[in-house]
């Protein structure tokens, strides 16, 4: 048999509702009970006030007499109006049970109110006629008139036992009712959570195939089902990304490192006597070795980025002349590799303010990756559009990027695991460094692709 967790969520619900029917059952108790006699009593000075006010507004009318006798007999209410002697000038003419006092008891407090000159008193006496318990509200209509009416209180004993008894049965009845009930509603509310707890688990062991899933109708657990859901997605796109990056990074190390051993001990055993040879075995270690720094330098610059230890430096410069300046650098590829570079641009002088460095090197990459993924003829393009912003687009006419991978091209090494070769230049981090650092600056950026005919990068530079 399962062991019941005391602590569980099914137990915590279903405590919570039977002690919110005990609470109810308790405050039916102490207000049916404890206070009927109070609240009785309430109800009854609230009727006599109401009747009061009314004979106030009527005490002129020519019909005075008719309106008393209607209230005695609607309401089981006796009035009396009186002069400043006690003598009555109108009383009920229809006797209404319990509420007559004799004349000897009703002198008494009638002679006390108009002396008292107060404008109203509440009064509750023993009535010796029928043996119960009168309740009298004095008012005075004007400086000549008083009203006296009173009502009968009727003994509350006979009717509290009754209630109580009745009570004790409804407490009984609905308490059984609230532990079925509430350990029913506990069941189904936390059937879902504890599937769900169940499919964490699962995620946890790192099974990305879990699915969460509901088939109850509270929008709470929807809407954790579906941030569970998204949760689970992203982490195992990131999982998919990470392994990614430990392969390409481990292939980025591993090839440099190998080529720099092998031609190292080629330069040490086979080519000593051989100084051409020796000169070009050692100018492939330097490049290798130039590769595995500029490696480790896009790791470290996309891991300071991304701890935000950099801020940006903003300042004023021609960004005509900072794309210039970097054209310069890819003299060699136009000369050992045929590449075209065409920079397309209206105007010889464009200014903008941003950090110099990382838009320099925002452009440097997004060069690099044409470089890699161009086509047959090289042809790499610069284009700088002014009009309500300031439009950056790099353009090679390589293969294209398949739609449904455009979103995820901006993360590290994710293309070059599609390209399935070493790059000609980079690192394959370049692109995720492209899209942190204009981040960084708020500027839009994407990729626009047709398969077989080319890519064209571009982010936007807002006019200050």
């Amino acid at each position: 048999m399962k062991k019941i967790n005391k602590n569980s969520l099914t137990i915590k619900i279903w405590k919570y509702l039977v002690l919110f029917s005990a609470i109810i059952l308790s405050f039916l108790w102490f207000f049916q009970v404890v206070f009927l006699k109070t609240y009785y009593k309430s109800v009854k000075k609230k009727e006599l006030w109401q009747v009061a006010n009314l004979l106030k507004l009527k005490k002129n009318s020519a019909n005075l007499s008719t309106i008393i006798d209607n209230i005695t007999y609607d309401k089981n209410i006796c009035i009396e109006i009186t002069d400043n002697t006690s003598y009555s000038t109108h009383i009920s003419s229809i006797t209404s049970s319990g509420c007559m006092i004799d004349y000897k008891n009703s002198y008494t407090y009638k002679q006390d109110f108009i002396i008292s000159d107060k404008n109203k008193q509440i009064y509750e006496l023993e009535n010796p006629r029928f043996k119960n318990n009168i309740l009298i509200y004095a008012v005075k209509l004007d400086n000549d008139e008083y009203a006296f009416i009173n009502t009968s209180i009727e003994p509350m004993d006979s009717s509290t036992k009754i209630l109580k008894n009745q009570l004790i049965y409804v407490t009984i009845i609905v308490l059984v009712l609230s532990f079925i009930i509430a350990y029913y509603i506990s069941k189904q509310i936390s059937k879902p959570i504890i599937k769900i707890n169940q499919a964490t688990k699962i995620l946890a062991t790192g099974n990305y195939n879990v699915e969460f899933k509901t088939s109850e109708n509270i929008e709470e657990i929807n809407n954790l089902v579906k941030t569970l859901n998204y949760a689970k997605d992203e982490m195992a796109k990131t999982e998919e990304l990470r392994k990614d990056l430990m392969a390409n990074v481990s292939h980025d190390l591993k090839t440099p490192l190998t080529m720099i051993k092998a031609y190292a001990e080629m330069a040490r055993d086979l080519n000593t006597n051989h100084q051409e040879k020796r000169e070009k075995n050692l100018n492939t270690i330097i490049e290798e070795t130039d590769r595995l720094t500029i490696l480790v330098n896009d790791i470290l610059t996309l891991s300071k980025m991304q701890s935000e230890i950099e801020k940006l430096k903003i300042e004023e410069f021609d960004l005509i002349d900072l794309i210039n300046n970097i054209l310069k650098r890819y003299d060699v590829f136009k000369e050992l590799e045929g590449y075209n570079f065409k920079f397309i641009h209206q105007k010889k002088k464009i200014l903008i303010k941003a950090d110099k460095k990382k838009i320099e090197q925002v452009i440097y990459n997004l060069i690099n990756n044409a470089i890699n993924y161009t086509g047959k003829d090289n042809l790499i393009k610069i284009r700088v559009q002014e009009k309500n912003d300031i439009l950056v687009e790099i353009i090679d006419t390589g293969i294209g990027i398949k739609k449904e991978e455009l979103p995820y091209i901006w993360d590290k090494y994710y293309k070059n695991k599609k390209k399935h070769k070493r790059n000609l230049i980079g690192t394959g981090l370049g692109l995720s460094i492209v899209k942190k650092i204009l981040e960084e600056h708020h500027y839009s950026y994407g990729v626009k692709s047709i398969i077989n005919k080319g890519s064209t990068f571009y982010f936007r530079i807002p006019k200050k």
